[in-house]
């Protein structure tokens, strides 16, 4: 079996995992240069750790048991998606969004920066439809973003 023909494990997010979801985290949006950077990584695990997986349903994606990406469900939101920068183009977003859209067969809504053109084609190839495009003043960083949401 190939790299690309594995397929990821996905599995419930323990606070065991808190760690790897942070790496997860720190890396995916270093690589995205237009997000100004808020918050040290110190700061970053500790909320990972004291308010993402106790508040929201995280599950995670584990690549020949390594954990390659996350996605956490609070409500009817999905407030997080993010791989690891390796795990790209591998089923791992798709495997973990349609884990997602299973835990909420009803429908999900999300938020996307604009200048996120990958994820939006992402999440508009998965079935997600354009609700409306913000000025940034609904998030930390400022940025313009786009509301999305899937319905079954």
């Amino acid at each position: 079996m190939t790299a690309h023909d594995a397929r990821p494990l996905i599995r419930r997010a323990g606070s065991g995992d808190a760690g790897h979801v942070a790496e997860v985290f720190l890396a995916a949006r270093a690589e995205m240069t237009y997000l100004p950077r808020l918050h040290s990584d110190e700061e970053t695990r500790a909320w990972i750790a004291g308010v993402v997986l106790p508040s929201s349903q995280v599950w995670v994606a584990e690549l020949r048991g390594r954990v390659a990406g996350f996605a956490a469900l609070s409500g009817g939101w999905l407030d997080h998606l993010y791989l690891a920068p390796g795990a790209r183009n591998r089923g791992v977003g798709s495997a973990l969004l349609g884990h997602a859209k299973q835990a909420r067969p009803h429908g999900l809504d999300l938020y996307v920066f604009q200048r996120n053109t990958g994820a939006r084609r992402f999440y508009e190839r998965h079935g997600f439809t354009l609700v409306a495009e913000g000025d940034g003043s609904g998030n930390e960083e400022n940025l313009p973003d786009a509301h999305y949401r899937w319905r079954r």
